[in-house]
Parts: structure tokens; C-alpha cells; sequence
């Protein structure tokens, strides 16, 4: 039976998540299953899409962290420098992985770490010449990549979609405090 199910929705288009609304629909009438049909697929399409980043990632020696620490220290401008908590307020590393990814990036040569000028107990991380010719590498065909991944929608189609997306997570951000 679910064989049969499978075949039919991919023969008639029907994605996994319109075919999990429809068996709920069946199964739950009494309960509205339309916000599956976003949640779902934005959750589908998160993974496939962290799945196709690192992939460039990956080519460069870096994890999705070790990107995003580099990339945050570039974009801090010359010197390419941030201090530790900084850094882990500009990226998606928390404080206690931003140790560890720090550690790894200095011993590859893409980092190195000093004590601030400004304050003598505080360190800084800056990007190291070879780190900031690997992360302008890298983000370059990191956006040619986010740019493959999207031109499936027309320019606007991606501007409306930009919006809702930032709409949403104003919203949801801002009720998390």
C-alpha cells in the first residue's frame, strides 16, 4: 500500500509533504494540517540546502563553524579581527564551540589569537593571510552555490520570498526576546 502511495504521488507531482497532509487529513479531519505544507518543506529544504553548502565547504577543509568564524572575522574589515565573544555574536557558533573552532583554525594556519591592546586579560582572533585568501576563495563560490540553489525562482519570486522570510523571522526573533 504505501509502495502504491509513493508511485502515485510521484507519477501525479505530489511531494512527501502534501502526501503526510493528506494521510493526517484522512486520519484527523478535525485538526488543520496547511501548516505542514511550509513548516515541512522549509524543513526538507533546510537540510538539502545545508547539504549542498558544505559541500563547499568540505572542498575548502572547512565545516559549516569553521566557515562562519572565518567569514565573520572577514567581514569585520581590516584587521580582520574580532574578539572571542564578538565573534560568537556575529555567527551561529555558541561561546563554548567557538573555543574549539578557534583552536582548530589556528592550528591550520588560518587564525592566529593575541592579547588585546586594549584590555590585557581579553584575547582577539584575526585571520591570518593564508585564512583571509581561503575565505575569499570559499565565499565566492559559496555564493556562486547560493546563487545555483535559487535560480529555480524567477528574481521576483526570490525578492517576495526574501520578504516573507525576513517578515517571519523579525517576528519570530523578536517574540524570543
Amino acid at each position: 500500500m504505501a509502495e502504491s502511495l509513493d508511485l502515485l504521488d510521484r507519477i501525479s507531482g505530489v511531494d512527501r509533504v502534501a502526501r503526510i497532509q493528506r494521510e493526517w487529513a484522512r486520519e484527523r479531519p478535525d485538526v488543520d494540517v496547511r501548516p505542514q505544507g511550509v513548516i515541512g518543506r522549509l524543513h526538507r529544504l533546510g537540510a538539502y540546502i545545508t547539504e549542498e553548502l558544505c559541500v563547499v565547504y568540505r572542498k575548502y577543509g572547512l565545516g559549516e563553524g569553521d566557515f562562519d568564524v572565518l567569514a565573520a572575522l572577514r567581514r569585520a574589515g581590516a584587521p580582520y579581527e574580532r574578539a572571542p565573544g564578538e565573534l560568537a555574536e556575529h555567527t551561529m557558533v555558541t561561546t563554548g564551540a567557538m573555543t574549539k573552532r578557534v583552536d582548530r583554525l589556528e592550528h591550520a594556519g588560518l587564525v592566529s589569537r593575541r592579547v588585546s591592546e586594549s584590555d590585557g586579560r581579553g584575547r582577539v582572533v584575526a585571520l591570518t593571510p593564508a585564512g583571509r585568501v581561503l575565505i575569499d576563495r570559499a565565499f565566492s563560490e559559496h555564493m556562486a552555490n547560493e546563487r545555483r540553489l535559487l535560480d529555480v525562482m524567477t528574481g521576483d519570486e526570490v525578492e517576495q520570498l526574501e520578504s516573507l522570510l525576513a517578515k517571519w523571522l523579525a517576528a519570530t526573533e523578536g517574540a524570543r526576546g
